[in-house]
């Protein structure tokens, strides 16, 4: 190893009250051992001991441990020191290589931990370096996707349950766009959860409701179609079950409203947060990027410009370049599966959104669906990856985003053409 380099090593199982941290030198002694408890006197504990060993500001004492999340997380990455979130599968795998038994141990595993370091430091990561601001962007873009998905899952179930008793709801609200997710159908539903109370709505009701809902124009002809529609002819469940299906779409409708309020307070705080980021305009200098999918960009590729060595590094971070399996005489070109699932969803749409943006982007997807035979998920995925690597030369070299720069031949059949 190079002169300086520090030879201890620190492994740290953790648990949700306390902890177990193990010290080896680069033989592989165990030089300490201690437990600690999760909270303040249990991490000045914990870095104390550190610092008996040589732990300091210019030559820190590298950690492994199996999260990359917490307060633990967060007071060992204070200065220099480098922290490397290990896999908990690859930590399995490590133990094996040491014992066939099978047996386990909390000390156990923090010793197995602190022997990666000493022996694969090498061929892990660190967790990246990011300033606070990009973290707290990574936060509430992860959390506004995350109300997103809620918000889906719900409405997900309101459209599958009229279904089982109450298709005078679905047929009232088919015009609708967005259907029952619409406030004019949150109004009808909370009048009228089941098809018998709502053939007894009187219109002076149904107009309340799609005032209530926000509704400006045509309320009397539409008043007037759901007063139709929901007298129709329907079947009907049993008085009871029908009732107790009415109750479980009203907890179903106050929790889709719960969720559209969370995901809109979070996009909020995203529109304030993101913006302010040093990153921020060359994000959103590239085409299909808006503020919302641009924040969610830099939540998982961090504004730590020594993370990822090449532009190849962050595609296959992402997913977005093909994997190679070759074996003997066979070999195969494939997706990657082992990715980084919120980057990988965020490229999906910025490279749907960049092909009606962009020219450029709009050629370079009909050569692959026309001249390479890909299917649309393929070639999305490939102008994914060609937009990824150019993210990364203009965060490198402080550049936005060029049309002629990025795909200079349509920019050149641009020029021919006028």
């Amino acid at each position: 190893m190079a002169e300086g380099t520090n030879l201890i090593y620190c492994g740290i199982d953790w648990a949700e009250r306390t902890h177990d941290v193990a010290l080896v030198d680069d033989s592989g002694q165990l030089l300490a051992k201690r437990h600690v408890t999760d909270d303040a006197a249990g991490y000045k504990i914990l870095l104390d001991l550190l610092a008996d060993y040589g732990d300091c500001e210019d030559n820190p004492i590298p950690v492994a441990i199996e999260t990359s999340r917490g307060l633990l997380v967060a007071v060992l990455r204070t200065g220099k020191r480098q922290v490397f979130a290990i896999n908990p599968m690859a930590a399995s795998r490590y133990r094996d290589r040491h014992s066939v038994s099978r047996k386990k141990s909390d000390p156990g595993d923090a010793l197995v931990l602190a022997n990666i370091l000493r022996t694969d430091m090498h061929a892990h990561r660190p967790l990246p370096q990011d300033s606070d601001l990009a973290r707290a962007v990574a936060v509430l873009a992860r959390a506004q996707q995350d109300a997103v998905w809620n918000r889906q899952q719900i409405a997900n179930q309101m459209r599958s349950l009229p279904r089982e008793y109450y298709p005078a709801a679905l047929a009232a609200v088919e015009t609708w766009k967005k259907g029952l997710c619409r406030p004019e159908a949150h109004e009808l539903l909370r009048l009228a959860p089941t098809p018998t109370r709502a053939a007894r709505l009187p219109r002076v009701q149904l107009r309340s409701a799609l005032k209530r809902a926000g509704r400006q124009r045509g309320i009397e002809a539409e008043a007037d179609r759901l007063h139709e529609v929901l007298r129709g002819d329907w079947a009907h469940q049993p008085p009871l079950v029908e009732d107790a299906l009415g109750k479980q779409m009203l907890a179903l409708l106050i929790q889709l409203e719960a969720a559209s309020q969370a995901a809109t307070d979070l996009e909020e705080a995203v529109d304030e947060a993101f913006p302010q980021h040093p990153d921020a305009d060359i994000i959103l200098s590239f085409p299909g990027l808006g503020v919302q999918l641009g924040a969610r960009v830099l939540a998982e590729i961090g504004d730590d410009r020594q993370r990822f060595s090449d532009a190849r590094g962050l595609k296959a971070y992402a997913g977005a370049s093909p994997i190679t399996r070759a074996s003997g005489k066979k070999s195969s070109v494939t997706r990657r599966w082992v990715k980084n699932d919120r980057l990988n969803h965020a490229g999906y749409y910025w490279a749907f959104s960049a092909i009606s943006a962009s020219p450029g982007a709009k050629t370079h997807y009909r050569k692959r669906r026309d001249d390479h035979g890909d299917w649309h998920a393929a070639a999305q995925r490939n102008l994914f990856n060609r937009m990824l690597g150019q993210l990364y030369h203009c965060l490198q070299q402080h550049e936005l985003f060029d049309e002629q720069t990025a795909f200079p031949s349509t920019a050149a059949k641009a020029l021919e053409a006028a």
